[in-house]
């Protein structure tokens, strides 16, 4: 699958599943859903792999990595987020997670390497003012109380810029994405598993068709496929263009609640939607484009 069409998936999902979580939300609690979530997910592309004949045996020395990707990217950053939505807005909490731009461009230099690309730089700026612009009222009516659920959703977002890096190194080392997510998805769901038992909350299940059916939504296509997806994309194009994703998902998850929740389009939002565009067409473009788009910018200037 070229690398459009890997990018276009990946939001699409994304963007609907903000929806799905919020079915997710009541009788259950937040640390069940997500084990059941991923242990779900990693059974069935279990299945995917013995179909497509793709081998799980991976080396022991490479496990720790896949652990910390479960850890990472597959639980925790899913619980601190889960915590925070008590306290905040899901536009605070979109605006928050796009900030996993910023952190994966630096994480890739640090960690990887990756020379910082001046068109990422330029995309992020675009986006990062876009979803401001598109959530402005949710950030200026959230209160002093929020400022700890503000730091447990950068510490969420920081922990899945992490897992971009560690997917990253893994496919580095010839890991296959859908061996390695299979893997960590797995300890992703023991750990949420585990933490279930020692934090006392009850396992139960709402067998309502809204949960029973975002579950499976959330495990097959926001899981199986999105982050199969998505982390093929940080090994293609690196985490830090990659990440730019999570910038565009919750403007489809806005264009989703125009349909379903009612959402009213004003001048600003519309503008910060065509900044994000901008940004997003930045980033998939090819240097070529972008040495053109410069030197226009630079002769407008002058």
């Amino acid at each position: 699958m070229n690398t459009t069409a890997l990018y276009s998936l990946t939001v699409l999902i994304w963007g609907s599943s903000w929806l799905a979580i919020h079915f997710q939300l009541g009788e259950v609690a937040p640390e069940a859903s997500i084990a059941y979530r991923f242990i779900l997910a990693s059974g069935l592309l279990v299945v995917w792999c013995r179909l497509r004949g793709i081998s799980l045996r991976i080396a022991l020395p490479h496990h720790p990595f896949l652990a910390l990707l479960g850890l990472s990217l597959f639980s925790l950053n899913y619980l601190l987020f889960y915590y925070a939505a008590f306290d905040l807005v899901t536009g605070l909490l979109a605006v928050i997670f796009s900030t996993m731009t910023v952190m994966n461009i630096f994480n890739s230099a640090l960690f990887l390497k990756r020379k910082i690309q001046k068109k990422t730089v330029i995309a992020v700026a675009f986006g990062l003012s876009g979803m401001a612009l598109v959530f402005w009222p949710e950030i200026t009516q959230s209160g002093h109380q929020a400022l700890t659920a503000i730091g447990i959703s950068l510490i969420a977002t920081y922990l899945a810029s992490i897992g971009n890096i560690i997917s990253a190194r893994n496919q580095n080392h010839g890991l296959p994405v859908a061996s390695a997510n299979t893997i960590g998805m797995a300890y992703g769901g023991l750990f949420m598993l585990a933490y279930s038992v020692g934090s006392g909350a009850p396992f139960v299940i709402d067998t309502s068709t809204g949960y029973i059916g975002s579950l499976l939504f959330l495990a097959l296509f926001a899981s199986a496929i999105a982050f199969g997806c998505y982390l093929t994309l940080v090994g293609r194009i690196g985490p830090e263009n990659a990440a730019y994703a999570t910038v565009l998902f919750p403007i489809v998850a806005l264009a989703l609640s125009t349909w379903f929740e009612d959402y009213e389009w004003q001048g600003r939002a519309l503008t910060g939607v065509g900044l994000v565009l901008i940004g997003n067409i930045v980033v998939l473009s090819r240097p070529r484009f972008m040495q053109r788009l410069m030197t226009h910018l630079a002769k407008g200037h002058s």
